[in-house]
């Protein structure tokens, strides 16, 4: 059973456009499919809201909603749509609250203008320079407002007409009965505006084809799969309309010796068997550019980590600095001279339980836990 429209929207029977208005802008934005990737059921109640408010805030529906309640729609009825928004549909309704608020994709036109396409560029990085941060400079092709009819779409020294079909509106109605339609004017095709003389150096679109340099500020800490808007700076509009938006996707490319999560690094360091056993130490080279030495202990394991406090990742415009840990990795000696061999036997018997307590302490718990098991 279909929720009451008034109360999806949280607004009383006597509420007025601005207060259907508002409440539905609110919603809106807290359950919207971009807020809620993945969100089934955010995305169903995102439609819910829609539809709502796409009844109540025309007169005539809200006026048949008051009166017969869901089945004033039904069978075919003024919000028969597939969508369940409506002859409007989402995107209008989308459109009237927003505005350009969310970027991307079409907006309602205003006197022929039409809000430009958002556009994507795939941009990859170094760890280094995610580390740092730096100012890129990008080539993106763009349709940008054509300077012969100043994005008009008219032949110069003419202008766009008043639709005589909708007289401006891009809209129509049509009468069904007790109820009439509103539908895109299929002269103007929502516009508003005709082009009797379109430019030749457009074809009447208002905008051409042209390559443009942008400079990208890419801060330090950013993270694989961050997303840098740049506004205004899509595609032009349709006949003189509002630019859409640019899209940076940046990705950061494997390094060759640290790993990143979140805010740390990680790298793997080999050793000597030698020196694991007897103790030492070692320097590396971290992101900053710096040397840091690191103690080795003596006995110490394979898989070991030593962690350098502030040596990892900034955080993305924070002032504190991740951590980098450093994992030691026990290499067993190779190619032995004859000699090397000799004195790794004479150690081999010389050792006790007490030089290797895990592998001894292993195979005793071994025997020990498959006695038992026999045993039972």
């Amino acid at each position: 059973m279909k929720a009451d429209f008034y109360e999806t929207l949280g607004v009383g029977k006597s509420a007025d456009e601005k207060a259907l208005k508002s409440a539905f802008r609110k919603l809106a934005m807290q359950f919207h499919p971009d807020r809620n990737p993945g969100d089934n059921a955010c995305e169903q109640k995102f439609k819910e809201i829609n539809e709502a408010y796409e009844t109540l805030k025309d007169p005539q529906k809200r006026a048949a909603y008051d009166r017969f309640g869901h089945a004033a729609f039904e069978h075919g009825g003024m919000n028969g749509g597939a969508n369940g928004f409506g002859s409007g549909g989402f995107s209008d309704i989308f459109e009237d609250i927003f505005g350009e608020m969310m970027g991307g994709g079409r907006r309602r036109s205003t006197g022929g203008r039409e809000r430009g396409a958002d556009l994507r560029y795939n941009m990859e990085i170094t760890l280094e320079e995610a580390y740092t941060g730096r100012t890129a400079q990008i080539r993106v092709p763009t349709s940008i407002s054509c300077s012969d009819c100043s994005g008009s779409g008219a032949k110069p020294g003419t202008q766009p007409v008043t639709c005589s079909l909708c007289s401006g509106s891009g809209r129509v109605r049509a009468a069904q009965g007790f109820f009439s339609i509103e539908r895109t004017c299929p002269q103007c095709h929502g516009r508003g505006q005709t082009i009797k003389d379109p430019c030749s150096k457009c074809a009447g679109q208002g905008r051409v084809t042209e390559e443009r340099s942008l400079s990208v500020n890419i801060p330090a800490g950013i993270e694989d799969g961050t997303r840098i808007r740049l506004a205004n700076e899509g595609e032009a509009g349709l006949r003189g309309g509002p630019p859409g938006d640019l899209y940076i996707f940046l990705s950061v490319k494997p390094h060759e010796f640290f790993q990143r999560d979140g805010a740390d690094l990680y790298c793997k360091v080999p050793i000597s068997m030698t020196t694991a056993a007897l103790g030492g130490a070692f320097e590396v080279t971290t992101l900053d550019g710096s040397q840091t030495r690191v103690k080795v202990p003596e006995g110490t394991q394979n898989g070991r980590q030593f962690r350098l406090k502030g040596k990892g990742m900034p955080i993305l415009r924070q002032p504190t600095i991740g951590d980098l840990y450093i994992q030691t990795a026990v290499e067993t000696p190779q190619n032995l001279s004859k000699r090397q061999r000799e004195l790794l036997e004479e150690f081999e018997k010389l050792s006790s339980t007490e030089n290797s307590p895990q592998s001894s302490g292993f195979f005793s718990r071994m025997k020990d836990f498959f006695e038992s098991f026999g045993n039972n």
